[in-house]
């Protein structure tokens, strides 16, 4: 299968009980292809025992803040990949998303 996600950074985010013991949240941002310009994603997928299980999407428990743990690494790797974070200001340089107004014109 071709490889269609190309990773720039990602994290490894513990998952709470019920889920079983050693299991794992990661959170990546990158490029992916979607048939036409890649576009700069975040994907999330499950890990069990050390291994990615792709075709399993993540849960996260209502007891546990599992997904404010995903959102805040999510944030993390925004910024360190200087994307630009929903609900702060942009810093001088930052990567315009590809649907941003007046992306690519010049001025």
């Amino acid at each position: 299968m071709a490889r269609t996600f190309f990773p720039e950074a990602y994290r490894m985010v513990p998952a709470s009980r019920p889920h079983p013991e050693g299991t794992q949240y990661k959170v990546s941002v990158g490029m992916e292809d979607w048939g036409g310009p890649y576009q700069p994603v975040i994907k999330v997928q499950m890990v069990y025992k050390g291994f990615v299980k792709g075709r399993k999407s993540p849960s996260y428990p209502l007891e546990a803040d599992d997904y404010w743990q995903v959102y805040k690494a999510v944030r993390e790797l925004m910024k360190e990949c200087n994307w630009p974070v929903p609900g702060e200001e942009p810093k001088r340089g930052m990567l315009a998303p590809a649907n941003a107004e007046g992306a690519g014109e010049g001025g």
